[in-house]
């Protein structure tokens, strides 16, 4: 095999397409990394949270939709309280303050069974607050529109955990939850 030339013609057509290939190459790689990377950081927060939802419906009874999670880390520990959107929906605030009481009672003995049914076993914090639940103080009060548990320890490797722990459920319950003051 012996190749023709190729025409002037067709080295100018093989030009530009090796022009147009080079300029729109890296365009679309972009174009196909942005969206690959909105999606799959998006869309797995999005679906995480989706399935947080739904794991949390079989663990607290009361509607994600019309309440609200905050998580206020302390020097101590965390503050976190559970508010029924509208502070006049009784049924709500009733929900809220008979699962944060339990809550608080099982925390305190070292049983963190429910946020590790709804956030997973590898929750940031978790294993932490198991094995030094008996050096946290855990405490429940009623508020006007719900209910808070406060953490307190002395220990700076616990708090740190509660302050992961907190973040951790901030970032799973998504327009359910938010980091902040308590607005019980």
């Amino acid at each position: 095999g012996i190749r023709p030339h190729p025409t002037q013609n067709q080295r100018h057509r093989a030009a530009a397409r090796a022009a147009a290939i080079a300029f729109l190459a890296p365009a679309a790689l972009l174009s196909a990394t942005a969206c690959g990377s909105d999606s799959d950081s998006d869309g797995a927060t999005v679906d995480r949270q989706a399935e947080v939802a739904e794991r949390g419906a079989s663990v607290m009874p009361f509607d994600l939709d019309a309440t609200t999670h905050r998580f206020a880390p302390t020097d101590d520990g965390l503050v976190q309280t559970v508010v029924a959107d509208d502070p006049d929906d009784a049924d709500q605030v009733a929900l809220v303050r008979e699962h944060l009481a339990h809550e608080a009672e099982r925390f305190v003995a070292g049983d963190f069974a429910d946020p590790a049914a709804i956030h997973g076993d590898d929750m940031p914090g978790l294993a932490a607050l198991e094995e030094g639940a008996a050096d946290i103080d855990v405490t429940y009060a009623d508020t006007p529109a719900g209910g808070r548990i406060t953490y307190t320890t002395d220990d700076a490797h616990l708090v740190t955990a509660l302050h992961d722990w907190g973040a951790a459920q901030v970032s799973d319950h998504g327009d359910h939850a938010e980091h902040g003051e308590d607005h019980g």
